[in-house]
């Protein structure tokens, strides 16, 4: 009997020492909870900045953000009022594409900067026209008359071949897409050729007798191109020159999202917006 609860008590003292030495029971760890169906989708989405002018890009590019955002990419369209930040920030990585110039100065821009942009994808053209200022007719001119053109190399060819087309200057031979007013050839009512920055023409159009505006200012000012007194003609390879593109640094022309922009901007759904909203001031080419 004795050696009975020596035994038992020689038990139960093993038990308390096992508990005082930390032998509590461990807690069952609680699973991670799982990442909620929207975090899950923001962390896989795709961000894709896009620099644009404000008319008619950047309300173009806003007719497919849905329909990105149903491939996961989130468009930012980033506006900017200027023809040169949009590719020196595309240019140092600031953003993945941008979309508000044509083909013909992206190249010009490459050669004067040394920037390293190509294009992915024509979208629409803008025909360039000639407004009035101070004088209402191309007819009424006077000698001497005062002509605002832009002052970047490629729109001020355009706006030159514009008078050429009209018949109130002419270029010499060969003058290509560079020509700038020392290529005129013939200037027989002596009209003042101003070179003025093309976002400040339209708002210069009272201080001149007429002006050769883009179509994207031209919109923006309310112009509308068909109160025009001339525009450039869409024939030969006027939209092939002056198409605008989405364009993206050189290496890049592989990206996913970009890809699926282009293939947005390329669809009925744009080019439906484009013949309701700008009456012919902007025209898709695809």
């Amino acid at each position: 009997m004795k050696k009975t609860v020596t035994a038992l008590l020689a038990a139960t003292l093993t038990l308390s020492l096992l508990a005082g030495c930390g032998g509590k029971t461990a807690p069952t760890p609680t699973p991670a909870a799982d990442p909620t169906p929207s975090a899950q989708t923001q962390a896989e989405k795709t961000v894709l900045k896009v620099g644009a002018s404000p008319t008619p890009h950047a309300a173009i590019l806003e007719v497919v953000k849905d329909a990105l955002a149903q491939e996961n990419i989130d468009l930012q369209i980033v506006e900017f009022d200027d023809y040169v930040i949009p590719n020196t920030a595309l240019e140092e990585g600031e953003l993945d594409a941008n979309y508000f110039q044509h083909i013909t100065y992206m190249n010009s821009f490459n050669s004067e900067h040394g920037t390293h942009l190509v294009s992915v994808g024509v979208i629409h053209y803008e025909p360039i026209g000639i407004y009035a200022g101070k004088t209402a007719s191309l007819a009424d001119l006077p000698d001497g008359a005062s002509i605002a053109v832009p002052d970047d190399t490629t729109n001020e060819t355009r706006a030159l071949l514009l008078l050429e087309q009209e018949g109130l200057i002419t270029l010499k031979e060969r003058a290509g897409i560079n020509a700038t007013k020392d290529d005129i050839a013939d200037n027989p009512h002596n009209y003042q050729i101003q070179e003025l920055r093309a976002d400040t023409i339209t708002s210069s159009l009272k201080d001149v007798d007429v002006a050769v505006i883009n179509g994207n200012y031209a919109i923006d000012a309310g112009l509308k191109v068909s109160e025009a007194l001339a525009i450039e003609s869409a024939e030969g390879e006027a939209t092939q020159a002056y198409g605008n593109i989405i364009a993206v640094k050189e290496g890049n022309e592989g990206n996913a999202a970009v890809l699926a922009l282009v293939k947005a901007l390329q669809s009925q759904e744009v080019k439906t917006f484009v013949e309701k909203t700008y009456d012919g001031a902007v025209v898709t080419v695809f």
